[in-house]
């Protein structure tokens, strides 16, 4: 098949991966969420050897996801699970970081709560939650292009949209994870650090 291909992964990559090397420089086992087409489950697999990268998404994304991981074939980047954050069972084994990006905008509110309430289960003590993308500060958007970006995530789905970065804290916190870090990253974006208390 066809590899898919997302061009916001392309351009966000290098930057991600100064942030993870910094924040999952002790972590061994890593789930990402929402691996989407594949492409940073490969590149931070490459550049980060001593992770064990575990990529997940809805079933749908799989072959996709697969035709990356065949072609760069590394031995630390596992075939992706099926995990839709609301429905589908988490994986039993604790991890000590999980990443994701680009997926909270995309998803509805329920779902978002699913998603934080199912790594505050999963993640060890101690252990890094990365969450990549666009959020609003006190409610105002922190650029006119993610305000236009929201106006065409609420026209392909209503129930989608730029998070509040203050309604995601309090998510974690429920889910016993506390903020560290938030990185401001290139295009608008930011990537935020919360650790498994």
């Amino acid at each position: 098949m066809v590899k898919p291909y997302s061009e916001s992964c392309d351009q966000n990559k290098a930057p991600i991966l100064e942030v993870l090397s910094k924040e999952f420089s002790h972590a061994q086992h890593v789930l990402e969420i929402g691996s989407g087409t594949g492409q940073h489950a490969i590149y931070f697999g490459k550049h980060l050897p001593h992770l064990t990268w575990q990529a997940s998404d809805i079933v749908i994304y799989h072959a996709g996801i697969r035709a990356w991981l065949d072609e760069a074939a590394l031995p630390n980047v596992l075939p992706p699970l099926a995990l839709d954050v609301e429905h589908d069972p988490w994986p039993t084994r604790k991890m000590d970081a999980v990443f994701s990006a680009n997926t909270v905008h995309i998803m509805g509110w329920p779902q978002v709560q699913c998603m934080f309430a199912g790594i505050g289960n999963i993640l060890a003590q101690g252990g890094v939650f990365c969450l990549y993308g666009p959020f609003n500060y006190n409610g105002a958007f922190t650029s006119p292009s993610n305000a236009r970006f929201d106006v065409w995530l609420k026209a392909r789905d209503p129930a989608s949209g730029v998070r509040d970065f203050e309604a995601l804290d309090v998510l974690a916190r429920n889910a016993g994870m506390a903020l560290t870090q938030d990185y401001e990253m290139p295009a608008n974006n930011r990537t935020l650090v919360w650790r498994k208390v």
